[in-house]
């Protein structure tokens, strides 16, 4: 007998990080627990984050997630974070090795995709990626538009 899904076990995804697909190619994705502070939970919940600019990196065998800036929570006054500090990333100790050992590859990184609260934690999907050339960005394009000119094709037919 499955179990009925509960309330709590909803994703609800707070914030995405647009430009990362477009700059970069995804080749593997990987959910990770983030060590926030209470104030820190709040700004992210009200929308008040920003991922373009972040990245991960592995450190002495710890993950980190660098330049993501969460907002001041206006109600938190002295308790309050640094809004780009760097954050511990949650992983276990077989992808961190993992990802370490590909991050030496030339050209790879770790960038956040989004963040998202699943059983009332907040989670980041994080992706290994290699940067896009401009012909490759270009050629997206293309297909995105060729794509939106088929379905409008489509939707105009069915009418």
């Amino acid at each position: 007998m499955a179990k009925a899904p509960r309330a709590g076990d909803a994703v609800k995804v707070l914030a995405r990080n647009k430009r990362a697909r477009h700059e970069y190619h995804v080749d593997e994705t990987l959910e990770a627990g983030l060590v926030l502070v209470g104030s820190e939970v709040k700004s992210i919940r009200d929308g008040k984050v920003t991922l373009v600019d972040a990245f991960a990196e592995v450190d002495r065998g710890e993950a980190w997630l660098h330049q993501m800036e969460i907002g001041i929570y206006t109600q938190a006054h002295m308790r309050n974070h640094d809004p780009r500090r760097k954050r511990k990333l949650l992983l276990h100790r077989q992808e961190i090795d993992r990802l370490a050992g590909k991050i030496r590859e030339k050209g790879s990184t770790i960038v956040p995709l989004s963040l998202y609260e699943k059983k009332g934690r907040v989670k980041a999907e994080l992706a290994l990626v290699h940067g896009k050339q401009s012909w490759d960005k270009r050629e997206d394009s293309k297909k995105r538009e060729s794509q939106r000119e088929i379905d409008r094709a489509m939707a105009s037919r069915r009418r």
